[in-house]
């Protein structure tokens, strides 16, 4: 009995599509950049950075900084706000109890993604989980899980932080 595929054995066209899959599936697969990629470890640091100052310590004045002119911030919850109200609203809100809350991203869960120009690296996208804890009788206990897509920029050789999507908050369980 002939193999179904018998006829399509020497066809040209049947292994240029399987050579453009292969190339396809690769591509896909390595656009993700590797946890030990300086890229990764720079951006994992400024996550690390940006929460601690902002989340978990209130220090306003090392943020400033990291934070693009044209910020944009999309919270699921909470609207849409630029650099100034983002501020505020940290100010206000996080930072009018400080040591009451904190962030923590979730282990395994960053994965960031190179954006290029003609071959010249200018930004990346860092995507990921994070959890939320409040002190409730003195301890800081984890209330709250979302899902975060940061869009860092290089201006001027310095990573900034340009857009914010923070959405799918939910309560924490575990």
């Amino acid at each position: 009995m002939k193999s179904l595929l018998e006829p399509f054995k020497n066809s040209v066209v049947i292994k240029i599509l399987i050579a453009i899959i292969i190339f396809l599936f690769s591509w896909v697969s390595n656009a993700q950049e590797a946890e030990n990629s300086t890229l990764f470890k720079t951006l994992k640091s400024k996550d690390s950075i940006l929460f601690n100052n902002a989340f978990n310590n209130c220090n306003l004045k090392e943020l400033q900084p990291m934070i693009s002119a044209d910020f944009e911030f999309y919270h699921d919850v909470g609207g849409v706000q630029n650099k100034e109200q983002f501020f505020e609203a940290v100010k206000n809100n996080i930072c009018a109890n400080p040591g009451n809350h904190s962030r923590t991203l979730v282990n395994n869960s960053l994965e960031v993604f190179s954006m290029k120009k003609n071959g010249q690296l200018y930004g990346a996208i860092q995507k990921g989980k994070h959890t939320f804890q409040e002190k409730q009788n003195g301890k800081l206990i984890t209330v709250g899980i979302a899902d975060f897509t940061h869009l860092w920029i290089l201006e001027n050789k310095i990573w900034k932080l340009k857009r914010v999507l923070s959405y799918n908050h939910k309560p924490y369980s575990e």
